[in-house]
């Protein structure tokens, strides 16, 4: 008799970015969430709720926590913490400020990767989410919900999503296996709508706090220029914002391709003399952003700042579209 499987945190399977979903029977449709991914378990009673870094989440979303009290024992599902603004959608800007409203928070979850003692990751996707349905999901509640497949053609869903606003569409191979910590293609994501995280590595002077924070990406091992925004900061943000940022300046700009030589059509560049009123931060946080398009100069258009994010690593930002 196969040793009981002990519950533990599990490396998230992970979403190969695509500029293109198949279009096939062989695949499930899902929403593009925009919240932080989380790992449950429980094991001997206790329920254990992780970020995809393996952090803490059970303190800072307690609601959750307690809701998955009622999960099977030695269990571990795969799902994503949200936040829901008034009109039922994910918002990520009301997760990152949680605590601070009355957004409610979801847990919403898709897979299972132990079920009472069970090592399942080697079954097909379609059958661990027949395990969800049938054994995990009927013993809980609110605020725990199941996330469902889109049943429509293809091209209805892009134009859905993209005129509600969505982030983007998630399609899975039915057959696929869990593959912790693995991009193998067999999980794929599309961005609907244009956003995407970045690092920041800097800001510009300007009243009390900061006039914009200055942010990029990674490619090929360097950081890289992609824009300044002024754009989605209340005067609290900026504040804890600027709390954050003192212990990370440094005198070194992190940006391998500043300055750049002109400001550019849109006045995006940052060129020597810009720089003159830009303070320098070791790259370690993360934020989301939306914007509006890349310009032709590899920048971006029309940015607003949405939160900071604690759930990924510098160094695994990269341009995205």
């Amino acid at each position: 008799m196969a040793d009981k499987a002990k519950a533990h945190f599990i490396d998230p399977m992970l979403l190969l970015k695509t500029e293109k979903l198949p279009d096939s029977r062989d695949v499930i449709y899902e929403l593009k969430l925009d919240g932080y991914r989380a790992i449950a378990f429980m094991t001997g009673g206790k329920v254990c709720l992780r970020s995809r870094n393996d952090n803490d989440f059970a303190s800072r979303y307690s609601s959750i926590t307690k809701a998955l009290q009622a999960m099977p024992d030695e269990t571990v599902i795969d799902g994503e913490v949200v936040a829901l603004d008034e009109s039922g959608k994910p918002s990520f800007n009301l997760l990152q400020n949680y605590g601070s409203g009355g957004a409610p928070l979801i847990f919403y979850v898709f897979d299972v990767m132990i079920l009472a003692g069970k090592d399942v990751m080697g079954e097909t996707l379609e059958e661990r989410r027949g395990l969800l349905e049938t054994k995990i999901l009927p013993k809980l509640d609110e605020p725990i919900r199941y996330t469902g497949t889109l049943d429509a053609k293809l091209s209805d869903l892009i134009n859905s999503v993209k005129a509600h606003g969505f982030e983007g569409l998630v399609a899975k191979r039915k057959g696929s296996r869990y593959e912790p910590g693995l991009r193998s293609g067999a999980w794929l994501k599309m961005r609907v709508n244009q956003g995407q995280e970045f690092v920041i590595g800097g800001y510009t002077i300007g009243g009390s706090t900061f006039d914009a924070l200055v942010f990029g990406y990674y490619a090929d091992g360097k950081l890289m220029y992609a824009a300044r925004t002024r754009n989605g900061f209340t005067p609290k943000i900026r504040e804890e914002l600027m709390r954050k940022f003192r212990s990370l300046e440094t005198e070194v700009c992190p940006f391998a391709n500043l300055p750049e030589k002109k400001a550019g059509r849109w006045g995006a560049g940052l060129t020597a003399a810009k720089m003159v009123d830009c303070r320098w931060l070791r790259p370690l946080l993360i934020g989301q952003f939306e914007f509006l398009e890349w310009t032709g100069e590899n920048h971006l258009r029309h940015t607003r700042f949405m939160g900071l994010r604690e759930d990924k690593k510098a160094r695994d930002v990269v341009k995205e579209s």
